[in-house]
């Protein structure tokens, strides 16, 4: 278990704390029709941090070419469709470019920020020539607007228990997702960013924004800074 990260519930934890069980019932929400309108018809996509498919399923469906990456071999073993790699994102280097590179679920966010940015030099290392990377950020309040909840249509709950400070400009945050018959819970560390802040960890890695693609914020489209 990678340190601060932990979780419960039944079925496989990974090592960052997510559980194998929970996100295979997790439908897919907004995420595939925001990358499908941000990358060109068709596009070779490289789905960083699949998990079990959740976005990747989507996107085969459209007609896109999904290498999908995880370090998590439970994980991966529920993906259908995509060329699949079981690897650390941080260290990947596949020796091909793509015309998309996703990194979503907050990855940028890394609360170690050598992580960060070797999560960012991955996404440029296999961006082809005028490709795109889009990524999911926070929103502007995701923690300080806690405890909050949202109950899903396909009946489940997810809240945000808590998100506190543990150092260096680090949360540490619980949530909690309630099912009928089960529950899980993840604790992990995150770093918040500035929209400021965001942007200069961008410039580091030699990007910058092209589009905020949400009103909040939430999505971006980057591209090389050249």
């Amino acid at each position: 278990m990678r340190t601060g990260h932990r979780g419960t519930g039944p079925g496989a934890i990974t090592p960052d704390g997510c559980a194998v069980e929970l996100y295979a019932r997790l439908p897919a929400r907004e995420e595939p029709d925001v990358v499908a309108a941000a990358v060109p018809q068709g596009a070779r996509i490289l789905e960083l941090g699949c998990g079990v498919g959740r976005v990747t399923r989507p996107l085969l469906e459209r007609g896109f070419a999904v290498t999908a990456v995880d370090e998590s071999p439970e994980m991966l073993a529920r993906v259908r469709g995509a060329r699949t790699i079981c690897a650390p994102i941080e260290e990947l280097d596949l020796g091909e470019t793509f015309d998309a590179v996703l990194l979503a679920s907050f990855l940028v966010h890394a609360g170690d920020p050598e992580v960060r940015r070797a999560l960012l030099r991955t996404c440029v290392r296999h961006l082809a020539p005028g490709g795109r990377v889009l990524i999911q950020r926070e929103g502007a309040d995701w923690h300080t607007n806690v405890p909050r909840e949202r109950v899903d249509p396909s009946g489940y709950t997810v809240r945000i228990v808590s998100a506190e400070p543990v150092g260096d400009g680090v949360n540490s945050v619980h949530a909690e997702y309630v099912f009928p018959d089960a529950t899980w819970t993840h604790t992990f560390l995150t770093r918040p960013l500035t929209k400021e802040q965001f942007e200069g960890a961008l410039a580091e890695a030699g990007l910058r924004v092209d589009e905020y693609l949400t009103e909040d914020g939430v999505w971006v489209r980057a591209v090389r800074a050249e």
